[in-house]
Order: structure tokens, then sequence, then C-alpha cells
């Protein structure tokens, strides 16, 4: 990548990383599917007047925002809503190798031998993981997180095809303006009317819900959009290295969570698999 490229793909974990931690504490006034329609929706309401309706891709856009969307953030804020924030940002980490095979699948873009090694040690450390002490008996935020991190990859890899084909921006706007509602109905069916949360939710929380919507979405998902447009999936997936590190120093620092020996393991194993993934295999004179 170019320097310019790889400072905006370094965006997308920093900012990701740092929001999907903050987002912990505000889920005790907003429940996870209203504080992630609020998230997207609030970028469709800003945006969507400046971009014509994407002819010929709606229907593209649509499956993207339910599947990598809807239904991911729906999984991974539930999970997140169970666990420590800095468990959940590392178990996050798989969506990097099942970006790599799902690209494998539906892009035909072949990994190095090197690479599916580091897959493999990847699922290792997630594996160790799951018997921290702090995620002990919770299988289901263990599913639903990987589960997220697995719709993520295969959303952002149908993405792929059309990124270079619609402005990143658009792409961002379009797919909020789908995901939005979906997720605030999908809230009104289960948690009931939205309006009490507000009025009892404090200072922070409203002010992290403005951080989520109005920056972190916004300027990340742009950044993501750029960098998938120009270059292949299982070059850019590895930024992603990035964002357990922010939202393990925010959950330490800012929530002052103290995670466990056994995530401090889980976590360097899977971060070493995925580290892996960005180093160049020395007979391959291409540029990433």
């Amino acid at each position: 990548m170019k320097i310019k490229d790889i400072l905006i793909a370094l965006l997308v974990p920093t900012m990701l990383g740092f929001g999907y931690a903050i987002a912990k504490p505000a889920m005790e006034y907003f429940p996870p599917f209203l504080l992630t329609g609020i998230r997207f929706t609030i970028p469709a309401l800003m945006l969507v007047w400046w971009f014509p309706v994407p002819k010929g891709l709606l229907l593209d856009i649509f499956k993207i925002s339910f599947i990598g969307s809807t239904l991911q953030y729906g999984m991974s804020y539930s999970g997140l809503n169970m666990v420590d924030a800095s468990s959940a940002v590392l178990l996050v980490q798989l969506e990097t190798p099942f970006g790599i095979i799902i690209a494998f699948f539906l892009l035909k873009e072949v990994p190095s031998f090197k690479n599916i090694i580091a897959v493999a040690i990847s699922l290792i450390g997630v594996i160790i993981l799951s018997g921290a002490p702090n995620l002990y008996g919770k299988y289901l935020a263990i599913f639903l997180l990987s589960a997220g991190a697995f719709t993520w990859s295969l959303a952002q890899v149908m993405a792929k095809p059309i990124s270079n084909k619609i402005s990143p921006i658009a792409l961002m706007t379009w797919l909020c303006v789908f995901s939005g509602p979906m997720l605030l109905i999908t809230s009104a069916i289960f948690d009931g009317n939205p309006i009490k949360y507000f009025f009892a939710a404090d200072l922070a929380s409203l002010l992290t819900l403005a951080f989520l919507g109005f920056i972190m979405h916004p300027i990340s998902y742009v950044a993501w959009y750029y960098v998938l447009g120009k270059y292949e999936v299982n070059k850019v997936m590895p930024v992603f290295l990035l964002l357990p590190v922010v939202g393990f120093i925010t959950a330490i620092v800012l929530l002052g969570e103290q995670p466990s020996p056994k995530v401090y393991l889980g976590g360097s194993i899977i971060i070493f698999g995925v580290s892996l993934i960005l180093f160049k295999d020395s007979k391959k004179k291409s540029k990433i």
C-alpha cells in the first residue's frame, strides 16, 4: 500500500476499537439493537440527501446491509453486552481469518501457505481465550461474537465487487439507510418504546451515542470502503490487527477492566497469528 492508503486504513481499526470498547457502558442504558440502530441512522440522515439512489446496486447494498450491519451488529453488540470489552475485541479479531477464507471461496483470492498457518494459529488463540475465567460458561456470548465476526467478513467480501462502482462515502451512506431502520424496528419489537431509554440515559451514554453516529461510523467506514476498493481483501484485512490493541487499552484505561492471564495469552496468540499475514513472502516481488 501507499503510505497515504496505509494511514487511511489504520483509521479503521483505531476508530472501531475505541468505539467498540466505549459502547460497553452505554449498553447499561441502551439495548444493543437500539444502540446500533441509532449509530447507523445518524449518518444516514446526515448524508443521504447528498447522494442519488445507486440504481442497479440497491439489491446488493440491501444484502450487504442486512448481513454486515443489521445481523452482524445485532449479534456482536449482544455478545459484547454479556462479556468484558477486552475479551470481546479479541474475539472480533476472527474477522481477519474469516475474511481471508471467504475471499478465497467467493473472490478466488488465493492465500499463501503462510496465511493458512496464520489462520490456524489465530483459531488456537480463540480456543484458549474462550477458556478465560470471565468467559467461562458464556458460550452464547462467544458464539454471538464469533458469528458476528463471520457475518461482517462475509459482507465485506460481498462489498468488494461494488466498492469500485460507487464512492466510499456513498456506499457507507446507503448501507446506513437500510441498516438503521431495520435495527430500530428490531429494537422496537424486542425492547419496546425507545423513547424511555433516552429519558433514562445519562450524559456519558448520550455523548457516546453521538460519537458513534456522528464521528466513528462515518470516518471508519468511509476509510474502509476506500481501501477495500483499491486492494485485495487479504491485503487490507490484516490492518484489523490494531483493533484489539486499541480496544484493549481503552477497556483497561477508561473502563478499569482487569483481563485474566488467559485473556492475555489467547489474545497474544491471536495477534501473533494474524500478524503473520502482514508480512510479505520473501519470494514475492510485488508490493503490498
